[in-house]
């Protein structure tokens, strides 16, 4: 039986990640230790190679992009953006706890809670895992058998809290910058269930029989009824 990898990266670290700042839509690039970090773990580990690339269109991910793999055109797609914080964007925990009595709700994923002029819990995953569904399905129409995505730690978390065998919840497939998963998709098991089985870390150790990971042990749009990604892998 036929079966379809992706392979799920978060991008590298930038500057609001070390400041411990909310930035989801906000379009942060790199930092320079980010970079190095990128170009490093690249020379020491083993990233997956794939039919195609695709990424979020925000600087982070498309720089991650150029340096693991450089001269490759990403393909972009906006449902895999981070995470749209609205007011949160830019601001600690500490800080939105201190001035913003929503925030507290929107931590406890209480229904419909959500950052002022940002996303809900529900609207990110069904923005998410509708993209994701779009980016399946195509893959398996066009016969593709390896994809990279580089998006963002809170996208691979609802895409493999929603699809992913084991199951785990969100914050269980939390990954560190310039990590992430591989995924097996089986025609049946995807069809039957919308399901896939998380098989592997990202990146791998060269020579070792387990597939490790570089920190070992770790950090909806409307449906378009002519949206075919077919198309884009295709062109």
């Amino acid at each position: 039986m036929k079966t379809y990898r992706i392979h799920l990266i978060r991008h590298g670290l930038t500057g609001d990640n070390l400041s411990g700042v909310y930035c989801g839509i906000t379009d942060t690039p790199l930092c320079d230790e980010g970079k190095d970090q990128l170009r490093q773990m690249k020379e020491e580990y083993t990233y997956p190679q794939g039919q195609f690339l695709f990424s979020s269109p925000l600087k982070r991910c498309l720089e991650t992009a150029e340096i693991l793999y450089p001269g490759i055109k990403p393909i972009t797609m906006d449902s895999l953006t981070e995470y749209n914080f609205g007011e949160f964007e830019g601001k600690t925990a500490e800080e939105l706890k201190e001035k913003m009595p929503v925030f507290e709700r929107w931590l406890r994923g209480e229904a419909g809670i959500k950052p002022p002029f940002g996303e809900s819990n529900e609207d990110f995953m069904n923005r998410v895992c509708s993209g994701f569904v779009k980016i399946v399905d195509g893959i398996i129409k066009t016969g593709t058998e390896d994809l990279v995505i580089i998006t963002h730690g809170g996208v691979i978390s609802a895409i493999l809290s929603n699809f992913g065998l084991p199951a785990a919840s969100a914050s269980e497939w939390m990954t560190p910058p310039g990590c992430g998963y591989t995924v097996s998709i089986s025609h049946y098991l995807w069809m039957s269930g919308h399901k896939f089985e998380v098989i592997k870390e990202i990146p791998a150790v060269p020579g070792e029989e387990k597939q490790g990971n570089y920190y070992d042990g770790w950090d909806y749009y409307p449906n378009d009824d002519d949206f075919d990604i077919s198309e884009y892998l295709n062109d």
